[in-house]
């Protein structure tokens, strides 16, 4: 497996972010030099360099890579919720096009622009059938819209900038608020299904899909090419989670409630939102994905071009992510 290190500057925006985060801490590890690049307000890092941009401001960010020259730059922030469309284009589409256009002005001559999408930019797959890339892209909420807008920026308006997007699937681990929940509600004695027991996903652990974004963003084989990430088999929901039962030290009951219960609470959420202004995870747009039959996608692309291979099983991945979460005082 090759190293984790990235030769020369390599320049990170969304680093206080779960997938960001244990990027940045890898290529620390591994000896890069890393600049994050902070939104106005975001945490301070607690190591390695940083500089605070707004993403509109492109003469701003046109300055910092400039300055910086990286040799790489890791594009993984984003936003994952929303009100509107325009909230998604805001936080996912605008960033990515101000990004590019700098690096055009400023610093032209990178190595690579990674671009880290989501397999939701290709929408849901049929059971038994996982998305290749050749596959048709069809995002089916306004999360994947943008995801695939934002990749189509980077496609086409380029002007000479080498590229590559990586699309992981459902990114699990330590740091993660997604699946938290199902941790949480465990802990606490209850493991609930709502309709999605045999439904399909394909997963990641993060450690794996950091490995492949820094392995996938600087082999000669993938530029100006987009691959999807995750283990290659996928699981339903019910394997998922009685994984987690298994690890919880404590007597879990199991529920199975009505899928509808999905709908009312993303309405609630919503109706919610209306009033104090703050978008919520669960809405209709996310009951609307979780209503698939399957989210699954092949790697098959990443394995041939690039070597991929998970090296965390699902067994091992819900242990390490629950001792962390124990560790961490989440529970």
């Amino acid at each position: 497996m090759a190293t984790l290190e990235l030769d020369g500057t390599v320049l990170i925006t969304g680093a206080s972010g779960f997938i960001g985060s244990r990027l940045k801490d890898a290529l620390l590890a591994s000896g890069s030099d890393v600049v994050a690049v902070r939104r106005v307000g975001s945490p301070e890092q607690t190591a390695g360099r940083s500089v605070t941009a707004d993403y509109a401001d492109v003469e701003g960010l046109t300055a910092i890579v400039a300055e910086e020259r990286p040799d790489y730059v890791l594009h993984v922030a984003g936003v994952t919720k929303g009100r509107t469309y325009e909230d998604f284009q805001r936080g996912n589409v605008m960033p990515t096009r101000n990004l590019l256009k700098a690096l055009q002005a400023g610093h032209p001559t990178i190595k690579r622009f990674v671009h880290v999408s989501s397999l939701t930019a290709y929408g849901p797959s049929a059971p038994g059938a996982p998305l290749r890339e050749t596959d048709p892209a069809k995002p089916i909420e306004f999360y994947g819209r943008s995801k695939l807008e934002a990749e189509q920026v980077v496609a086409e308006e380029s002007a000479g900038i080498a590229w590559t997007i990586l699309r992981p699937a459902g990114v699990y681990g330590p740091g993660d608020v997604d699946y938290f929940n199902l941790f949480q509600s465990a802990m606490r004695g209850w493991n609930a299904y709502f309709g999605n027991r045999n439904r399909l996903m394909s997963l990641v652990y993060v450690d794996d899909c950091v490995r492949a974004i820094i392995e996938g963003g600087k082999h000669p084989n993938t530029t100006e090419k987009g691959y999807f990430i995750a283990e290659e088999e996928p699981v339903t929901w019910q394997r998922f989670q009685d994984e987690i039962v298994d690890i919880i030290p404590r007597k879990v009951r199991t529920l199975d409630l009505p899928e509808g219960l999905v709908s009312m609470s993303a309405f609630a959420g919503e109706l919610a939102t209306r009033f104090d202004g703050k978008p919520r995870l669960l809405n209709r747009q996310k009951a609307k994905m979780g209503a698939q039959e399957a989210w699954t996608c092949s790697v098959d692309a990443a394995k041939t071009d690039f070597g991929f291979e998970t090296q965390t099983g699902l067994h091992e991945g819900i242990q390490l992510t629950h001792d962390w979460y124990t560790e961490h005082g989440w529970y």
